[in-house]
């Protein structure tokens, strides 16, 4: 079934030329069926590559969905054009008085700092306050996972010494939970972080369930035992080229950085990486978006 999205939005022809299913607002309208509503905050800097990377999973189920797309208001984004804001996203004043089936939380490029000194903070609890009664599932990516363990569960980060950069083997270590139904004992996901989280405040709080791990990148998927929240410390969302993409960037930058491990074929930046993580990402979005968004929210909300 497809995703709905607004005609014009620049993702529409990229998803298309990948035979992604996705309608208009007219068309959807002629359907006789409850869509699934589902709020991106998308507070990545490259906001038009993350629509697509999400669009493309969530466009590959049996589930039609509505799509809205949410930018904070306390901070203003350089890498988009103001436009591009305007026409297709909106603010949270605009959609707290609005109930939604799932909401899926990105990363952000400001994981070296305090969770309080980032400029919208205070913006972002109140977004997550607000999903304990609005939403019946938020899906938490890289930083928007720690935010959302640090918030809910105070559950800190800390600094690595070097960042966390490349596509690492995880194992399930609860292979009964549906989030993870139907995934290999092993798979393999993308980091891109300079910060983690302790393994061992996870597995000692009562409230989440530790789904997967990797020796080298940590814990990995992450469940509240209520359901309500899912944490993915990576980027199973990213394209093949991503890592590469930011590898060149922090090269420009004059940053010390490493080649992302495990990623380039023999460790050659200048050979073309594969996405060796699309099946189990593609499986993760529908396990959420049937599980714990399909079959938990009400028909009609009260």
């Amino acid at each position: 079934m497809p995703i709905n999205i607004p005609k014009q939005l620049p993702a529409r022809e990229i998803l298309e030329q990948e035979k992604i299913f996705v309608m208009d607002v007219e068309r959807a309208k002629t359907q006789d069926i409850r869509p699934l509503n589902i709020l991106i905050l998308n507070l990545m800097p490259e906001k038009e590559k993350t629509e697509v990377q999400l669009l493309r999973l969530l466009g590959n189920t049996p589930l039609q969905v509505n799509i809205s797309f949410l930018r904070t208001a306390t901070h203003k984004s350089k890498n988009v054009s103001k436009s591009h804001l305007t026409q297709f996203y909106t603010t949270f004043k605009e959609v707290k008085h609005r109930r939604f089936d799932g909401m899926i939380m990105t990363g952000a490029p400001v994981e070296k700092m305090p969770f309080e000194q980032v400029n919208y903070w205070e913006e972002l609890k109140e977004i997550m306050e607000w999903t304990k009664d609005h939403v019946t599932s938020v899906l938490h990516i890289c930083w928007g996972a720690q935010a959302a363990l640090y918030y809910h569960y105070g559950i800190d980060k800390f600094d690595l010494t070097r960042k966390c950069s490349g596509v690492f083997k995880h194992q399930v270590t609860d292979a009964t939970v549906k989030l993870v139904r139907g995934f290999d004992d092993y798979f393999l996901a993308p980091h891109s972080r300079y910060t983690s989280v302790e393994m061992e405040e996870i597995v000692a709080n009562d409230a989440l369930l530790l789904l997967s791990s990797s020796e080298e990148a940590g814990p990995f998927l992450i469940i509240s035992k209520d359901e309500k929240h899912v944490m993915i410390t990576g980027h199973l969302e990213y394209d093949a080229m991503t890592l590469a993409e930011e590898y060149e960037r922090d090269l420009q930058k004059g940053l010390d950085i490493h080649i992302p491990e495990n990623y380039f074929p023999n460790d050659d930046p200048t050979q073309q990486p594969l996405n060796k993580w699309r099946s189990h990402t593609h499986l993760l979005f529908s396990n959420w978006l049937n599980y714990y968004v399909y079959q938990e929210t009400p028909y009609e909300w009260e």
